[in-house]
């Protein structure tokens, strides 16, 4: 699978974004549109960035019983995303309804893949928090192994645990991770992070980049240095 690098456009408003994306007049990045865009502004901020050929990751990350996925995940598959996600930890039932939603009568649909554990939980937080008292990477390959049972394309993993995912599920099944920051950047309120350089090595498939390109100086500047990086 070709590597590339996904933009997170945490902003807020569309006006904002667009500012943003009007940067890059030579390049049409990946970008990632979460819940605090798609929420202010709905459908119509995806249809106008799809509308000027950026390809588009919808990070919601559902989480419901599977009839209510299922049937979001078709609204969803009519916005023409190119990727979309959920919480493994809505079990196998959940995925398999999330994929059967999101697949278009004719058989289509955007790829799918699963959160294993947030970049910004710790071991610590898991075992204290949630009360899953299993060493993390194991957690990580179990809700990892669930997903590719389910038919899911692939997970959203820390870099730390790409690889393993990778030796478990197989090179195929792809790997999309945050968690990404330059080796003289800030680290921010994430716990398992790694430098893209290292994300290349490791074998991930996405690295979505977040602050260290839209908090930049010069974001073209940093996303072309963060493709130079990790695409080479």
């Amino acid at each position: 699978m070709n590597r590339d690098v996904i933009i997170a456009c945490d902003f807020s408003s569309a006006a904002e974004t667009y500012a943003f994306l009007d940067k890059f007049q030579d390049e049409k990045p990946f970008v990632k549109i979460g819940m605090e865009l798609f929420y202010a502004e709905g459908p119509a901020i995806v249809r106008e960035i799809k509308r000027r050929g950026h390809r588009i990751f919808l990070d919601l990350k559902l989480h419901d019983i599977p009839n209510t996925v299922k049937k979001s995940m078709s609204v969803l598959s009519r916005l023409d995303v190119d990727m979309c996600n959920l919480h493994a930890a809505g079990t196998i039932e959940m995925m398999k309804a999330a994929l059967e939603g999101l697949t278009r009568p004719d058989g289509t649909r955007p790829l799918l893949i699963a959160v294993t554990q947030l970049t910004s939980t710790s071991e610590e937080r898991m075992r204290n928090d949630l009360l899953i008292d299993h060493n993390i990477n194991d957690v990580v390959v179990h809700y990892a192994k669930n997903a590719k049972i389910a038919g899911l394309d692939g997970v959203v993993c820390s870099p730390l645990e790409a690889g393993i995912v990778k030796e478990a599920c197989g090179t195929e099944f792809m790997t999309v991770t945050p968690g990404i920051r330059f080796a003289d950047g800030e680290v921010g309120d994430q716990v398992r992070i790694t430098t893209p350089a290292r994300a290349r090595e490791i074998g991930t498939d996405y690295i979505v980049v977040g602050r260290p390109i839209t908090a930049a100086p010069d974001p073209v500047a940093a996303y072309r240095r963060c493709m130079s990086e990790f695409v080479g």
